[in-house]
Formats: C-alpha cells, sequence, structure tokens
C-alpha cells in the first residue's frame, strides 16, 4: 500500500459521506433543538420545572456531567497514554477518541451552567479581578469542576489540534471547495520539512505527557464532589480510583459505539480493523472489572464500618426502592461484559456495537444510582421521599447533550480526516521494512 493510496482514501471520507451520515445529523441536530428548547423554557420558568425537592436537589443534570466527562477520558487513555506506551494498534482509533474527548467535555462543561438558577450569571465561578472585590469559594465543588473541566479542555483541543496539522495540510493540497481556505489557515503554513517534524515530534510528546495525569486528576476532582461530603454512599476514598476506572470504562465503550458506524459509513475496513476493536474490547473488560471490584469493596466497606446509615444506604440502593436501576446497572457493568473473556465476542462487531450500548446504559444508571439513592436515604428518616421522577425536561436536556455531542463528532469526521494520515504511514512503513518474517523489506 503506498503512501499515496493512504491519502486518498482517508481523505475521500471528507467528500459526500453518503445518506446514512445525512440521516446521523438530521437526527442528532434534531435532538440538540429539543435539548435548547427544554433549556430556553427553564431558563425563563426556573429551576423548579426540573423536579427537584428536598432531599433530592442533585439529579440528571449532575448524573450527565459525570457520564459526560467519564466519556472522555478514553480519549486521553488511547491517545495520550497509548502513545507514550509505543501501542502501535492506537493509531487508527486515536483520532477519534481525541475527537469525542474534546466534544465531551464541552457538553459536560455545559451541565453546571445548566444547574445554576441563573446560568447567564455563570461567570461568576471564574475567579477574576473585579471591582466589587469578590471571590468565589474555592470549597464549591462548582469552582472544582470549573477548573477541572477548562484545563481538560484546553489541553485536550490542543493536543487534538496538534495531532491534526499535518493531516490539515494534506487536506489543503488535496480539497478543492471553500475548505481550502480554513485548511490553509489552520495548517500555519506546515511543509513537512525535517525541522518542522523535529519540533512537532518533541511537542506531541509534551503533550501526550502532559495529558497523561489529567486521566487521573479531572474526574478524581469530580469524584470529590460527593466524596468530600458526609452523605451515606458518598464519603468514601475509594470513589476516586473507582470513578477513573468506570470513566476508562464507558469511554472505551463510546470509542467502540461511534468507530463501528463510522468505519462502514466511510468504507475505513482497511484502516480500523477487528485487531484494533478486539484490543478495544480487552480494554474494555480490564476496567469492567476493576468496576465489579469497586462495587463489591463499596458493599464490604459498608457492611464492615458498622454504621447503620452506610449499612441502610446500601441495603436500600440494591433492596429498596431503585433496586431496578441498581440491577441493571450491575448486569451491564459486570455481567455482560464477561462475554469479552470469549473470542468470537470480541471479534463480531455486532455484539460489540450491542455490548458497547449496554454499558453505556449501565454507567449512565451507575451515576444515577451514585446521586439519587444517596440523597433519597440520608441520615434523617422523615426526609426519604417517595421515588424520584424525572420532568420532561430534564429527559429533553438529557437528549440535547446527546444530540450536541453527535452532531459535532459529525462535523467533525466530515471536515477532517477520521483517521490520523501521518501515522498511518509510518505504522504501516514500519511493518514493511520488517515484514511478516523479521526480514527487512522495502519500504511502502
Amino acid at each position: 500500500m503506498s503512501f499515496a493510496k493512504i491519502n486518498d482514501d482517508i481523505l475521500r471520507t471528507l467528500h459526500a459521506p453518503g445518506p446514512l451520515w445525512y440521516a446521523g445529523i438530521l437526527l442528532a441536530i434534531s435532538a440538540l433543538a429539543v435539548g435548547a428548547f427544554a433549556f430556553l423554557h427553564q431558563a425563563q420558568t426556573g429551576l423548579g420545572v426540573a423536579g427537584y425537592e428536598h432531599p433530592i436537589l442533585w439529579s440528571i443534570y449532575i448524573t450527565n456531567f459525570v457520564f459526560w466527562v467519564g466519556i472522555a477520558h478514553s480519549g486521553t487513555l488511547i491517545s495520550a497514554v497509548l502513545f507514550l506506551f509505543r501501542a502501535r494498534w492506537r493509531t487508527a482509533v486515536s483520532r477519534s477518541a481525541e475527537a469525542m474527548t474534546v466534544f465531551a467535555v464541552a457538553t459536560a462543561g455545559l451541565f453546571p451552567i445548566l444547574h445554576l438558577g441563573r446560568p447567564w450569571f455563570f461567570y461568576w465561578l471564574i475567579p477574576y479581578p473585579n471591582e466589587r472585590q469578590l471571590w468565589v469559594n474555592f470549597r464549591s465543588p462548582l469552582v472544582w469542576d470549573l477548573f477541572a473541566i477548562t484545563t481538560y479542555l484546553t489541553v485536550s483541543a490542543l493536543f487534538l489540534y496538534l495531532g491534526l496539522m499535518p493531516d490539515i495540510a494534506a487536506a489543503r493540497d488535496k480539497v478543492k471547495d471553500w475548505r481550502r481556505r480554513i485548511y490553509r489557515l489552520l495548517a500555519l503554513g506546515w511543509l513537512g520539512t525535517s525541522r518542522q517534524w523535529r519540533h512537532y515530534t518533541a511537542l506531541y510528546g509534551f503533550f501526550a505527557a502532559l495529558a497523561t495525569p489529567l486521566v487521573i486528576s479531572v474526574h478524581s476532582i469530580v469524584s470529590w464532589d460527593f466524596a468530600m461530603a458526609i452523605l451515606p454512599g458518598w464519603h468514601s476514598t475509594i470513589f476516586a480510583p473507582y470513578f477513573v476506572a468506570g470513566a476508562i470504562f464507558s469511554g472505551t465503550a463510546m470509542v467502540i459505539t461511534l468507530l463501528i458506524p463510522m468505519r462502514r459509513i466511510f468504507r475505513l475496513e482497511t484502516y480500523i480493523t477487528v485487531h484494533h476493536f478486539e484490543n478495544l474490547s480487552k480494554l474494555m473488560l480490564t476496567t469492567s472489572l476493576i468496576v465489579g471490584y469497586a462495587y463489591v469493596v463499596e458493599f464490604f466497606v459498608a457492611w464492615y464500618s458498622g454504621s447503620p446509615f452506610e449499612q441502610g444506604t446500601f441495603y436500600d440502593r440494591m433492596f429498596g426502592q431503585y433496586w431496578v436501576y441498581s440491577w441493571v446497572m450491575v448486569t451491564c457493568n459486570t455481567v455482560l461484559p464477561l462475554l469479552l473473556f470469549v473470542k468470537a465476542v470480541r471479534t463480531s462487531l455486532t455484539a460489540l456495537f450491542i455490548l458497547s450500548i449496554f454499558v453505556n446504559i449501565g454507567m449512565w444508571l451507575e451515576r444515577y444510582v451514585i446521586i439519587v439513592t444517596s440523597l433519597s436515604h440520608d441520615f434523617d428518616p422523615a426526609n426519604w421521599s417517595g421515588i424520584y421522577q424525572p420532568t420532561w425536561v430534564e429527559a429533553a436536556i438529557t437528549v440535547g447533550s446527546f444530540g450536541m455531542f453527535f452532531t459535532l463528532f459529525l462535523l467533525f469526521i466530515k471536515n477532517f480526516p477520521s483517521v490520523s494520515i501521518t501515522e498511518m504511514k509510518e505504522t504501516m512503513g514500519q511493518a514493511a521494512e520488517v515484514g511478516p518474517g523479521g526480514a527487512s523489506q522495502e519500504p511502502v
């Protein structure tokens, strides 16, 4: 396979993608419009339309926030951590994972704003000098989330853009329509000289090393939103590693959910192979086992603590009013992924696609169960209310968040190379030089 063919095959995705892409973007924009309408209704009417009632004052919006931050983590893992470990199989999937990271973080960043009573004053969360001499409360989880989201979004966006730069230059030389001016601007004069490649390689490695600690730090900060409270079911030291493992688990599932349709729509079977999906499924299986272990440890700690409040909360979580959500969560996150021990399941794209959707459902329910069950079963039995019923506004905004994410992702893969041309050439060039038997061969 020549380098010219790699260019042609991957840059072909920038042309008319076919009816499946148009159907997907139409559906995503429709979902986004539904969410925008619900948000405008909430902003005009007030947070009361979200169905909040004492003691449950955190629910769907915070669930969505934690879910989307978790989705973003697999992108950083695949693009940065596996790059540092020189895992060559990441080449075909890293670009989509990096884009998914940026769009998921951008989606997550909206939910703390949606949760504010007056969202147009969201900039009050930013610690900037002002004439009123007012400063934010640094003990507030909203401020922690602001720092976590802005840092993660900035580094992830720069990391994505840096990896895109050589491919944007290739698109600049290939595409002849109105986008060529945009590509010329974004390429920043990239010519592919040895000096540019030397600086590019050094800077890419630096960003990979910088982004790696964010995998641990960002979702640890999100977990502290709950762990720092004294509420039964939240006040736990296991939350940071538990949330990080769950984030990588759900993010890997979302990568599989996105890649399988994209592979077919853009006919990228040559570059995104079954081998890549098998490795992703192994990563998903590993993190599923870690999440299952965390579930067991949570219940063991609650039992071993001897605290009737902790024991009552976890008993109510599994056998109380929310038992259906809890058992569906356990089934989707720990039982169904055990099928990945079977190689036939790991190499079946249909089975992986269905399983990844179940995992995404289970991980969303995990955040919902953690938040709602602990709030509905606190220290005072007088506060224990009936089962929480989300309103249509919360449901519509949740649908809108998925619409926003998929709209951004579909627009990205239509206008930018969805597979890294540079790394694909490097990987295939190395494979051709070494050869299947280890003998040196002519480069492609």
